[in-house]
């Protein structure tokens, strides 16, 4: 039987790849409940959308603090394709959200655009800005990295 973590990460890069092909950058994220039941997933909609907000660790977790209670929120996990920045760390951390797993990290990303004049980002990890809390979030990753790796490969350069 595979790895839970694995499968959801899977499902999180594949999104990733559908939000590329959409046109956006190339991110998705998915919610499990604690029995490990997709209940939420998103790709990102940045440029489609006209929003600077549309990662999909964002809309993830808003959607989860309005459809859950606390209790159930803290036995979610958030998966994401690529380790969430610094803007949604914080939605993540207010939503009540009890775990992370992360395919790509922001370190690998930042190689991946730091040359490129641009491309911006804020070199702060998820477990930086949930260090800051008086909540315990649980973080696990980078996992998958070279899967995940895949789906930025080419995107950045345009």
């Amino acid at each position: 039987m595979a790895d839970p973590h694995e499968l959801a990460l899977r499902r999180a890069i594949q999104l990733a790849e559908l939000a590329r092909q959409h046109g956006n950058h190339p991110f998705g994220s998915i919610v499990t409940n604690a029995a490990g039941d997709i209940v939420l997933e998103a790709e990102n909609t940045v440029v489609t959308g006209h929003d600077l907000a549309g990662h999909p660790e964002i809309k993830v977790a808003t959607l989860a603090a309005a459809k859950f209670d606390a209790a159930s929120l803290a036995g979610c996990t958030l998966y994401a394709s690529t380790e969430p920045c610094p803007m949604c760390s914080g939605a993540i951390y207010w939503s009540g959200i009890g775990r992370v797993v992360f395919a790509f990290s922001q370190r690998s990303l930042n190689q991946i655009v730091q040359h490129l004049p641009t491309q911006t980002y804020l070199s702060l990890s998820c477990r930086e800005v949930f260090a800051r809390g008086n909540r315990p979030i649980e973080v696990i990753g980078p996992l998958l990295e070279e899967e995940a790796r895949y789906v930025h490969l080419g995107f950045w350069d345009r």
